[in-house]
């Protein structure tokens, strides 16, 4: 999945990206306001970590403009103004949680986790669909309780058409959350890694919808 950390403090945002990525994610970062809230209006994230002192737009102005025009992927806003009035005044704007700073990094993947896992509709830590369970803490898939070694993008993918079950997934999306803004993206990539994944798994999991994308359906068994 593809994730926007906008934080202008150099070593937070080093830490954070570099924490991020560990845990297998995808990761853009942007320190300035303007450039950060045009990046999250005209291309697709998992999720968006935003700090509000920001220079030349503030990250408070950055959460309204997106809301209004419409963006809805879940935002964690990470700042150091603690009074419970800015938090209020964050949550009533959009977001969707709020972090304080000092923090420790494993209760902002935490968060993380929970808001992406709740905004594509699962309550449960785990994903479990068919024989295939996907355990987004230990970054860990099993079919029929036996682990699978997944490469760290074929995790992603997998992940990302879980979280999605039942909707078709265009292949352009997909590999825009498995890869980086710079990252030079071959043809037919995404179909190279659906079929390592497929033949990994080793179960009817993976749908292909010709001239639409990707699906797993949500129910199978």
């Amino acid at each position: 999945m593809r994730l926007l950390v906008i934080e202008d403090d150099p070593r937070i945002a080093r830490d954070v990206v570099e924490t991020l990525t560990g845990a297998g994610y995808v990761v853009d970062h942007e320190g300035d306001g303007e450039e950060a809230w045009f990046r999250g209006d005209t291309e697709d994230y998992g999720a968006v970590i935003l700090d509000l002192g920001l220079p030349s737009m503030d990250g408070l102005a950055i959460l309204k403009k997106w809301r209004a025009s419409g963006r809805s992927f879940p935002i964690l806003i990470l700042t150091a103004r603690g009074t419970w009035s800015e938090r209020v005044e964050g949550i009533d704007a959009g977001a969707d949680d709020y972090l304080p700073k000092p923090f420790e990094m494993d209760e902002l993947l935490a968060r993380l986790r929970a808001l992406i896992r709740r905004s594509a509709g699962h309550a449960a830590p785990s994903i479990a669909i068919g024989e295939v369970m996907l355990d987004p803490r230990q970054m860990r898939v099993t079919v029929a309780g036996v682990p699978k070694a997944l490469s760290p993008q074929e995790y992603r993918l997998l992940s990302y058409l879980m979280l999605h079950a039942g909707r078709v997934v265009p292949q352009q999306e997909l590999a825009e959350q498995l890869h980086g803004s710079y990252d030079d993206r071959e043809s037919n990539a995404v179909e190279v890694l659906i079929g390592r994944v497929r033949r990994k798994l080793g179960v009817e999991l993976i749908e292909t919808r010709r001239g639409f994308g990707y699906v797993i359906e949500a129910g199978k068994q």
